[in-house]
C-alpha cells in the first residue's frame, strides 16, 4: 500500500490549507486556490516528482502531527492532561491600549510580535490579514514594521495560507517569527525535521486556541443578510474594535452593519453556519501544544460560561517551551504586556466550556472529543498507507461522517501508548493505514 498523494490529502478532507506544500514545490507547480467549497487548496500546475512529493509528505500537517516532549516544561513547568505543556500560565494584554482595543481579545500576540521586532530578535513577522483587494478573503502577511503588524491585529474566520512564502524566505535568508493557527504550528515543527534552517530563521511560533477554519461561504452569506454582494464589500472585520468586538461590514458606499459576537455566532435564526473543513473536525491540537506561546481569549466566565459582554480585552498567555516563557517575562518587563495571575486550577475548572466555545460545528458533525481528552505521553497523529475504499470504510466504521469536500473521509486517532481505541481493521496500528502512538 503506497503513500498517500497530494490529491488524495486534500480529496479526502485532510488537507487544513496551511500552503506550505506550495511554499516547497514553487508557485510554478503548485498554487493555492479558493475552491467552489469555499476552502483554499493547493492546485497542480504539472506533475509533482516523487522527492518532492515525498517532502511534502514528511511536513503536511494534515497527515501527521507530532506532539510536544514532556522535557520541554523544565522542572518547574508541568504537562497537563488537558491543557499541554505549561511552564508558565497569566492573564494577560497589551500595554498600548490602542493595540489592546483594536486585537480581537487582549492584543497580546501582537504586542507579543512588536516586541521581537523592536528588539531585533527577528526582522520580521509572518502572519495574515485581510486581504485589501476582496476584503472577505485573507492573505499572508510579511511585516518588517509595527504598523503592518497591527494591519493584521483582528480575526480572521476563513481559509487562509499563512505558509506560501516559508521557503522563499528561508531562501533569503530572513528571520521571522510566525502568528499562525496551531496547525499551521504543526507545519514549521514538522519542517524543522528535515531543514535544519528553521531552527535559526523561525525562532518563534505564537497562536491562538482555534475553532476550526469555516468557508469564505459563511463571509458571504453574512454579507448577504446585510443586503451586499461580494463586490460591494470594503471592509469585512470578524472581531476587534472592543472585546470581543462586533462583526463589522462596511460597503464601498459607506454603508455598514454591524453583529454582536452573540448575534454572529449563536443566534439560532442566523441563515449561515460554522461550516469547519472535516480536517478540523478531526485536529489533535487545537490549543497549540506545539507553539512558543498560545494566547487564547481570556473569557470572562459567569456559572461557568463565558458571557461575551464587551469590556477591555484580556488573553490567557500560556508559555510552552524556554524560549516562550522568556520572551512573555521579557516582554512584560519591557512593558511591552501586562501580566495578571492565572491559575491552573481556573483553566481546569473551565474546560468543557473552553472546548465547548471552540467548536462551532453543527448539530450531528463531529467534535473532536480529543480537545479536551487527558491524552499525556508523547502523541502522533499520521495517516499511513492506506487505499481509498479501506480509509473510506473505516472512516464511516468510525463515526459516520462524510467529507464536505468529496465523501468519506479517513479519521486518524490520537492516543498514547496508555490509551487502547478499538480500531477497525483497515485503521489498526499494524494496517499502516493510520498510526498514532507513542
Amino acid at each position: 500500500m503506497g503513500q498517500p498523494d497530494l490529491e488524495t490529502i486534500v480529496s479526502h478532507g485532510l488537507c487544513t490549507g496551511c500552503g506550505l506544500c506550495a511554499s516547497l514545490a514553487g508557485s510554478d507547480r503548485l498554487e493555492m486556490r479558493v475552491t467552489s467549497f469555499g476552502q483554499i487548496r493547493p492546485h497542480a500546475r504539472e506533475k509533482i516528482e516523487p522527492d518532492t512529493l515525498e517532502r511534502i509528505r514528511s511536513i503536511c500537517p494534515g497527515i501527521r502531527v507530532t506532539g510536544a516532549d514532556a522535557s520541554q516544561v523544565g522542572s518547574a513547568g508541568t504537562m497537563h492532561p488537558v491543557w499541554g505543556p505549561i511552564r508558565s500560565l497569566h492573564r494577560g494584554w497589551a500595554s498600548d491600549e490602542a493595540v489592546r482595543f483594536r486585537s480581537a481579545a487582549g492584543g497580546s500576540m501582537t504586542a507579543l510580535a512588536i516586541f521581537l521586532l523592536e528588539r531585533g530578535s527577528v526582522d520580521s513577522i509572518l502572519h495574515v490579514r485581510a486581504s485589501p483587494s476582496k476584503p472577505m478573503l485573507t492573505d499572508a502577511q510579511l511585516s518588517t514594521s509595527a504598523e503592518e503588524v497591527k494591519s493584521g491585529a483582528q480575526s480572521r474566520y476563513g481559509p487562509a495560507a499563512p505558509l506560501v512564502h516559508v521557503h522563499r524566505l528561508l531562501d533569503q535568508g530572513r528571520r521571522f517569527a510566525l502568528l499562525g493557527k496551531p496547525c499551521d504550528v504543526a507545519a514549521i515543527r514538522n519542517l524543522a525535521r528535515v531543514d535544519p534552517r528553521v531552527e535559526e530563521q523561525i525562532p518563534y511560533c505564537l497562536t491562538i486556541f482555534c475553532g476550526g477554519i469555516p468557508s469564505v461561504h459563511t463571509a458571504r452569506k453574512i454579507a448577504a443578510h446585510h443586503g451586499l454582494s461580494e463586490a460591494e464589500v470594503a471592509v469585512f472585520r470578524w472581531r476587534g474594535n472592543g472585546w470581543p468586538g462586533p462583526t463589522h461590514v462596511e460597503a464601498r458606499d459607506g454603508r455598514s452593519c454591524e453583529l454582536s459576537y452573540d448575534q454572529t455566532w449563536f443566534d439560532p435564526n442566523r441563515p449561515w453556519s460554522y461550516d469547519i473543513q472535516f480536517r478540523c473536525k478531526i485536529c489533535p491540537d487545537a490549543i497549540g501544544e506545539l507553539a512558543d506561546v498560545s494566547c487564547p481569549d481570556g473569557w470572562v466566565m459567569r456559572d461557568g460560561k463565558p458571557i461575551h459582554r464587551e469590556a477591555p480585552g484580556v488573553n490567557v498567555l500560556i508559555a510552552r517551551t524556554e524560549r516562550g516563557e522568556r520572551l512573555v517575562f521579557e516582554a512584560a518587563a519591557a512593558g511591552a504586556i501586562q501580566l495578571a495571575p492565572f491559575a491552573i486550577g481556573e483553566s481546569t475548572r473551565c474546560t468543557a466550556t473552553i472546548c465547548r466555545e471552540s467548536s462551532k460545528t453543527p448539530r450531528g458533525s463531529l467534535r473532536s472529543s480529543s480537545r479536551a481528552r487527558p491524552l499525556r505521553a508523547s502523541w502522533v497523529f499520521a495517516v499511513g498507507g492506506c487505499s481509498g475504499a479501506q480509509a473510506s470504510a473505516a472512516a464511516c466504521a468510525l463515526s459516520g461522517l462524510r467529507s464536505a469536500e468529496s465523501g468519506p473521509a479517513p479519521i486518524a486517532s490520537r492516543c498514547s501508548s496508555r490509551d487502547s481505541l478499538a480500531l477497525p481493521a483497515a485503521l489498526r496500528p499494524d494496517s499502516g493505514a493510520v498510526f498514532a502512538s507513542q
